[in-house]
């Protein structure tokens, strides 16, 4: 169980550093007596009487024993990432020397920090809110320019202060409410219920906005799945190798050959794309092809986009539309990207005679790599990431989206006691129950074991 407390005596120390050979470890101590301890075993100028903010030279010695020659970084309260007193020791990174540094702390009177330590005393210390501390996780955990976007923007305030805003707005209407029930024998009304209603309604259209922009978040938090589906043998190997310049996949002239998925990622513009390459989807008696092909409509399903890849010379216009249709039974339409593979052998005016029916269609020769930049272009247009450049909010954590729903459904159910002309203690009640869950979400209202939860996910140095 994770020490909940803010005001713990405890001075913890913790590898902020991967283990690991390397040329620079840092060890980072944080607690009341982290200048003092450090200080007890630092061999140059006295780090107690330092200014914050200041890097030292000199010897970390056990006695008349020098362990290392480090450089010692000292943070005086509040002026740190926990708002605790911190040092932080650089030192070289063999294994032998962070034992012995970490050993000889320990005996110095810090004891090992949990997971999520320092980020959980920066979140009770009032350093950061509980969504800006779950950002320090995402942030870390970042793989892309996109997810590294958005966890910067969240820890950096996000759409905490809106949050905050919306929470005062209904705080203001509920301490109304209340004043009312405390003159309930006097038949007053002290908050405005039409005033209140256009409140409330302002606010639903904001969390429904959160809330909404999750589909985007969660995908550029963890990769955007798009399925590259079409019949057996034209070239959906071939686009997937082209995207990922390797041959990663079967390229064969025997239809059918791709039996199962195969996925890979690419990073296009800062934006991971998880494509999945399926079995060809036709008519087959072959049992093991046709599990292929249930496995791609199960993909299909899953996905955030569907690129379906036709060979012209196989697939009529009036076959294509019949196509369409089948794929927008698995799938949103607007997620369908259409395109026409192989265009090293056919004419491109032709194809747009052809298929002048469909406004989504693209032309390209995976083989040649022809007009693979317009297809990148398309796919992130079709991502919706342009939100990225805008600065909108786009909500990537699910325990903030559960949060927003569960607010949602409570103002909800105010407008309709209101309607209803109810008493104003169930009216008082829902708006406190959306209150609850916005303040979730920024850690107003906190329990410990949600905080165990979100925190114990933490690596142990952060």
């Amino acid at each position: 169980m994770l020490q909940t407390s803010p005001y713990s005596e405890d001075t913890i120390v913790a590898l902020a550093t991967p283990n690991g050979v390397g040329a620079i470890a840092v060890i980072r101590l944080s607690g009341p007596d982290a200048i003092k301890i450090a200080g007890s075993v630092f061999s140059g100028k006295d780090l107690e009487q330092q200014a914050s903010h200041t890097i030292h030279f000199g010897n970390i010695v056990d006695g008349d024993k020098i362990i290392d020659e480090v450089l010692a970084s000292v943070f005086i309260a509040p002026r740190s990432y926990t708002k605790e007193n911190t040092v932080e020791i650089s030192c070289h990174a063999s294994p032998y020397i962070i034992e012995q540094l970490i050993k000889l702390f320990i005996r110095k009177g810090a004891r090992s920090a949990k997971a999520g330590e320092y980020t959980l005393r920066a979140f009770l210390n009032g350093q950061l809110d509980l969504s800006q501390a779950e950002a320090v996780a995402d942030l870390i955990a970042s793989k892309n320019e996109a997810s590294h976007t958005l966890a910067l923007r969240q820890l950096r305030g996000g759409y905490s202060h809106e949050l905050k805003a919306l929470r005062q707005q209904l705080i203001d209407f509920a301490a109304l409410i209340e004043l009312e029930l405390d003159f309930a024998e006097e038949d007053v009304e002290f908050a405005n219920r039409d005033q209140l209603k256009i409140v409330i309604q302002s606010i639903q259209k904001v969390v429904r906005k959160m809330i909404t922009s999750f589909e985007l978040g969660n995908a550029i938090k963890n990769g955007i799945p798009v399925v590259i589906s079409g019949k057996p043998n034209v070239g959906k190997s071939t686009l997937l190798n082209a995207l990922l310049n390797e041959e990663r996949a079967i390229v064969s002239e025997i239809a059918g050959t791709t039996r199962d998925t195969i996925e890979d990622e690419i990073n296009i513009a800062g934006i991971t794309f998880r494509f999945i390459d399926t079995a060809g989807i036709r008519e087959t008696t072959d049992t093991i092809e046709a599990i292929g092909v249930e496995k791609a409509y199960e993909k299909i399903r899953q996905s955030a986009l569907v690129i379906y890849l036709f060979d012209p010379e196989e697939t009529s216009a009036e076959e294509l539309k019949l196509i369409v249709e089948e794929l927008s039974a698995h799938t949103a339409k607007e997620s369908i990207l259409l395109i026409a593979n192989k265009l090293d052998k056919l004419s491109e005016e032709r194809l747009k005679e052809e298929y002048s029916a469909f406004d989504n269609l693209l032309m390209i020769s995976a083989r040649e790599k022809v007009n693979l930049d317009q297809f990148t272009d398309t796919l992130l247009h079709k991502a919706h990431v342009d939100q990225l450049n805008n600065d909108e909010i786009i909500v990537s954590n699910i325990r903030h989206v559960e949060a927003l729903n569960n607010t949602y459904e409570a103002l909800d159910d105010s407008l309709r006691l209101m309607d209803q002309s109810f008493g104003g203690d169930l009216l008082a009640f829902e708006i406190k129950r959306a209150l609850h869950h916005l303040g979730l979400i920024t850690g107003t209202i906190s329990n410990e074991d949600l905080l165990d939860s979100i925190f114990t996910r933490f690596c142990i140095g952060k």
